[in-house]
């Protein structure tokens, strides 16, 4: 539950206006990734990428992000959590797929989080040699979606994150 927390502090400090204390600022782009951090407290430092397609394209939904997180003070290290742009039901789940790897995820609102932390170090080195992700879900009115990112310069923005949020 905490790293829905920390995440759900992450989505919203993405909504703020520029005015907001908290606003992340962005420290470089690399191709379909870019690395942010945070220029309030506590520190934190993301990657952050949107999907080059979604499916169904034509319904409504809010921003669609993915995230993976650095949280010196708390030590935490890549923490991914995905943003999808609707609320999911109760108990829902959401797979990404990676390779021929598919990683089970919890869900809470708008997020979807990898439950452990082994697992999650398992799906950041997937991404690391992969070059497109995919990432399943089924809003809580039953629309399933389906989101492919690129993982293009996603290395290079984790190397500019571990450098600026190293602890």
């Amino acid at each position: 539950m905490r790293r829905a927390v920390r995440a759900a502090c992450l989505f919203a400090a993405l909504s703020c206006t520029p005015a907001c204390a908290d606003n992340p600022a962005l420290l470089q782009k690399f191709k379909d990734w870019s690395a942010y951090a945070s220029t309030g407290t506590p520190k934190v430092c993301f990657a952050l990428a949107q999907p080059k397609k979604q499916t169904p394209d034509k319904i409504k939904r809010g921003p669609v992000y993915f995230y993976i997180s650095r949280w010196p003070a708390d030590g935490v290290t890549n923490e991914v959590s995905v943003k999808m742009g609707y609320p999911f039901g109760a108990g829902a789940k959401a797979t990404l797929t990676v390779g021929s790897a598919k990683f089970d995820l919890f869900t809470k609102d708008e997020g979807a989080f990898v439950e452990k932390t082994d697992a999650e170090t398992k799906l950041v080195e997937a991404l690391k040699k992969a070059s497109t992700m995919k990432i399943d879900g089924k809003s809580v009115r039953g629309t399933a979606t389906s989101d492919v990112y690129s993982l293009d310069g996603l290395n290079d923005a984790l190397v500019r994150i571990a450098k600026e949020c190293s602890g």
